[in-house]
């Protein structure tokens, strides 16, 4: 058995100013570090001492960088990087806001503009990613169980969430916050959603 935390990665300044990211590479301000900080203190909290644990991240720099602080700040190896854990790609909003997207498309949902990865391709590969995380972890660990702290993005947590509650969470009225999360736990294939992480 694997226990994922999946978190969302700390702010960035388009965060701030409400821009689409997609697979852009933007970088994390300081708000968005201190956010990583406080996470850190509130894993901490959670984490079972009889565990290994391990950080893994997306390869983009939001991601990467929310990951080497929360590993330095628990006093964990540097995470391992996974593309496929890549925020999905927004194609042409990528860089917009809502209101560009309206004016542009006549729509403020950047998924129905072109180049924009369909949602059951970030589902595929959301899956593909955790699993290949709970795999290479255990690798390390077996026989025992392992806990991993994974540093992704808000759209791509969200579908995965969607995956395995089979459309019950989250609410699409509510946004996951920078530095927020779910506990999920990999037992052989299955995945199974335990509780979300307050930030």
């Amino acid at each position: 058995m694997t226990t994922l935390t999946l978190i969302r990665h700390g702010e960035t300044d388009w965060n701030r100013v409400g821009r689409i990211q997609g697979t852009s590479d933007i970088a994390l301000n300081e708000t968005g570090r201190q956010q990583a900080r406080d996470t850190a203190a509130i894993l901490l909290d959670r984490m079972d001492p009889s565990l290994p644990v391990a950080v893994a991240a997306s390869d983009l720099s939001r991601a990467r960088e929310t990951a080497e602080i929360i590993a330095d700040e628990l006093g964990l190896p540097t995470p391992h990087l996974y593309p496929e854990l890549r925020e999905r790609a927004y194609g042409e909003a990528e860089g917009m806001t809502g209101d560009d997207i309206e004016a542009r498309w006549g729509t403020r949902h950047a998924s129905d503009v072109p180049g924009a990865e369909p949602w059951p391709l970030v589902r595929k590969r959301a899956v593909r990613g955790v699993r290949k995380v709970a795999r290479d972890v255990r690798a390390l660990t077996a026989p025992g169980g392992a806990s991993v702290i994974v540093v992704s993005h808000g759209a791509l947590i969200r579908e995965l969430v969607r995956h395995i509650s089979h459309g019950d969470l989250p609410d699409p009225a509510t946004r996951l916050p920078n530095g927020g999360g779910y506990t999920i736990l990999i037992e052989r294939e299955r995945l199974r959603l335990v509780d979300a992480v307050a930030h």
